[in-house]
């Protein structure tokens, strides 16, 4: 791929989007290798996805303007589509993703990360939704995401003005988990992938899946979806093996490959 690296760490990968003169912008290429790498993520063996950006100065800048200063309506909605379905693809993911935000995550930037299930920036990071100061919307789930995660009023105020914030604002409003110096950036993610990957992946997957549908339906729907969700990890290896080595005081063997049983 072209503007895509892509890493196997033991139990957990590392996907680089490398387009560091753009600042990372995505434009329709990358978008296509980015839902090719997504697609042909191994979930057999990889526990925990890191996304992040080449360089030292960009997460992801935001989509490519110049290509889309030339969209027409119907090819500008299908651009929307594209991006969303990618984002979708890497939100619905069954492993846990985390974001390493090494800079600059604007408009699709910004959307990328949140499309992500955690997080992690480093100080020099700088968020924002900056779309109508181009005379558009976001357009790859930004104005359904930012308001979810932090609020409807502060997603509002930063979509309307088109403001940026900076690292530690972003921690303040809850769209951030934790921020780091740039240099300590990628082996916190890491750190953090491989004690998600050294956990029973089918209780964590199961977590994902409850958290991100449970979120979406009431109360009272959610927690039938938890239960079930709650009841497919027995007579499974890892449940057998986690409780089983709690009563004896011994450390869980989960199994090294995936398996749904």
């Amino acid at each position: 791929m072209a503007f895509i690296q892509y890493e196997v760490k033991d139990m957990i990968a590392v996907l680089t989007i490398d387009r560091p003169k753009a600042l990372n912008a995505l434009n329709s290429a990358v978008l296509d290798e980015l839902d090719a790498a997504i697609s042909a993520i191994d979930l057999n063996t990889v526990r925990a996805l890191v996304i992040t950006g080449a360089g030292e100065r960009s997460f992801v800048a935001g989509a490519d303007i110049g290509e889309m200063s030339k969209l027409t309506k119907a090819e500008g909605e299908a651009f929307g589509k594209k991006g969303n379905d990618v984002f979708r693809k890497i939100e619905t993911l069954p492993i846990p993703v985390i974001a390493a935000i090494n800079g600059f995550a604007l408009g699709g930037g910004n959307e990328l990360a949140m499309s992500c299930d955690i997080r992690l920036c480093s100080d020099t990071a700088v968020f924002g939704q900056p779309e109508v100061g181009l005379g558009i919307t976001p357009g790859f789930g930004g104005t359904q995401r930012l308001a979810r995660l932090v609020s409807p009023g502060m997603a509002k105020q930063l979509i309307y003005t088109g403001r940026n914030i900076k690292a530690d604002e972003a921690l303040r409003i809850g769209l951030v988990n934790a921020v780091y110096p740039l240099e300590e950036l990628l082996p916190a993610a890491e750190k953090m992938a491989v004690t998600i990957a050294r956990n029973a992946p089918i209780a964590v997957r199961a977590c994902k899946q409850a958290i991100n549908e449970g979120l979406e339906v009431g109360m009272d729907e959610a927690i039938v979806i938890e239960e079930k969700l709650f009841g497919s990890c027995f007579e499974t290896h890892d449940q057998i093996e986690g409780m089983g080595c709690f009563m004896s005081r011994e450390k869980p063997k989960p199994k090294a490959v995936f398996t749904n049983n």
